[in-house]
């Protein structure tokens, strides 16, 4: 009578987790059952009190978001990269989960923000925050793992609208919008370009030195929402996913990132329908040489 295979067990730090763990995942550290429920096409936002020091920044996102991406496209150990990294979310996230990572931004205000944010959540800094232009700061970094970043929405901090949140005391992204901020005065940053080709162009080179630094088989996802250019609704996703594709990453698909809490406007009203965005997309590619 032939033998019955012994299912492969988890690691000893995973068998309190729900499902079982198979050996030949190369992937990620999660077990079949918390893979299988990270591929859904959409989620919904996680924020909480760890997110509370990145409302500094004019366009946070949250902890809880990141460390999904990153527990399901990494392993212990392994690196993360964030072009945009801001208020170092992506490094926070990385470091609760014991990845390295290293994240690049032109704004040395923000580092010293993401110091301030490390301190007060008592955690070591085991990431590395390079003030810099990604399109020369890349060229000396390889062998990454994992690539997950939210670049400026174009210019749309910088128009006549309202920028950033006033929480009055709250943690939570849920109040309207109050004054005006922006990232930087800086000429090659890409929330500064006036127009659009120009961002899209900007955002296609640094991407493509992106793709230099992460090994083979290994994914990138990119948050970012669709937004109005000159007053008019432009598909942003489908020229993400266009850019990309030329630079030779294979799309493996979007994930809806719901936001509820998000305030309503009456934009348009009542003269013509004007769409108000509660969700990010988090579009996913895979380098495949």
């Amino acid at each position: 009578m032939e033998k019955k295979k012994k299912r492969p067990r988890k690691p000893k730090e995973m068998e309190n987790q729900p499902g079982r763990y198979d050996e030949r995942n190369t992937l990620n550290d999660l077990t079949g059952k918390e893979w299988l429920l990270l591929t859904k096409s959409f989620w919904e936002t996680e924020t909480s009190n760890i997110d509370k020091g990145a409302y500094k920044h004019p366009a946070p996102f949250m902890v809880g978001d990141v460390k999904k991406l990153i527990s399901l496209f990494t392993k212990k150990g392994m690196t993360v990269l964030d072009p945009f990294v801001g208020s170092g979310t992506t490094l926070i996230a990385a470091s609760i989960l014991e990845r390295k990572a290293i994240g690049i931004d032109l704004n040395s205000e923000y580092k010293l923000l993401y110091k301030e944010r490390m301190k007060n959540l008592n955690l070591e800094e085991t990431g590395e925050y390079i003030v810099g232009d990604s399109l020369g700061v890349l060229d000396s970094i390889e062998n990454v793992d994992y690539i997950v970043t939210s670049p400026p929405y174009h210019n749309i901090l910088r128009n006549t609208s309202k920028g950033t949140r006033n929480n009055t005391g709250k943690d939570y992204r849920m109040s309207a919008r109050d004054g005006i901020e922006y990232y930087s005065e800086l000429d090659n940053d890409l929330g500064n370009f006036e127009q659009y080709e120009d961002f899209l162009n900007a955002l296609k080179s640094i991407m493509k030195k992106a793709y230099r630094c992460l090994n083979n088989k290994k994914y990138t996802s990119i948050i970012i929402s669709d937004f109005t250019v000159n007053k008019k609704e432009v598909c942003v996703q489908g020229d993400i996913v266009r850019i990309m594709s030329e630079i030779g990453f294979e799309f493996a698909g979007t994930t809806i990132l719901m936001q509820p809490v998000k305030p309503l406007y009456p934009f348009g009203y009542p003269y013509a329908y004007k769409i108000n965005h509660h969700h990010q997309n988090i579009i996913t590619f895979r380098k495949c040489e």
